[in-house]
Parts: structure tokens; sequence; C-alpha cells
């Protein structure tokens, strides 16, 4: 859905960029450690960093949260919510090499789970934000 007003609302949303990685019919998400988060799933995905790019900072931050080099293939889709201030943006990647790692003091684990997993996730309330799903739905078109 295209953004047509700048609302209250949204006045001081910020960008958040992150990918959609999937192998072997599975997708990777990452549980987050943020309190305000804590134990729910996310993809691999950060605020949006002065000097970088949307792509650049996705690649970053699957690095980052997951271990793995990734290369962006296409991008997904944008995705905003009302009452959310940010403006997302999700991006289809492939791994092209590194290992599962992840900086403890961010990230609680990082797994592969199938389209039926992240489904009864979602129904269980495991999932972090509306966007995961939306995303992981549209990478399939």
């Amino acid at each position: 859905m295209p953004i047509t007003k700048i609302s209250e609302k949204i006045r001081t949303a910020y960008f958040v960029s992150g990918v959609v990685v999937k192998k072997d019919e599975k997708y990777l998400l990452v549980q987050e450690k943020k309190p305000e988060v804590y134990g729910k799933w996310n993809l691999p995905a950060g605020k949006a960093e002065v000097g970088l790019t949307l792509e650049e900072n996705a690649i970053k931050e699957a690095k980052e949260e997951t271990g793995f080099d990734v290369r962006i293939t296409r991008l997904i889709g944008n995705y905003f919510e009302e009452g959310d201030r940010s403006i997302r943006f999700a991006y289809e990647a492939e791994i092209v090499g590194g290992d599962i790692s992840f900086d403890e003091d961010e990230i609680l684990d990082v797994k592969w789970f199938s389209q039926a997993d992240l489904l009864k996730m979602d129904e269980d309330g495991e999932i972090r934000n509306f966007w995961v799903m939306k995303a992981i739905k549209d990478s399939q078109k």
C-alpha cells in the first residue's frame, strides 16, 4: 500500500531494511534479545544507518545477526503499519558464505523454520511483528 500522506504518527519515521533468506524450503529467522521484544522471532534486519543504502544495510544486518554473507536478489516490498514509526524494506537474499554465528548480547538464537512452523509461531504470538509473515508471503510471488 503506497503512503500518500505524512501523518503526525509517522512524521518521525525511520527506515528498517532486512532480508528474507530461504533454503531447502525453510526460512532464516533471528530471535531478538532486546527487552521490549525479548524472545520474539524476526527477519535479520535493522534500522538503516547513515551512509549506507537500504540494500547495504540489509546485507550488513544479515551478517551481524546471522553470520551469513548474503547477496540481494530483489526487493520484495516495503511495509508500514499505522502506529508503527518504521518503514520496513524486505529484500530477498541468498547465502554466499559464512556460518551461523551471532552476537549473544543482541541475538538469542538463529534458526531455520518451515512454512508450517512459521504459521504456528505467528498464531502463538512468537513472531515479532506484522512484516515478517507479509514479507515471507510476498517473497513467494
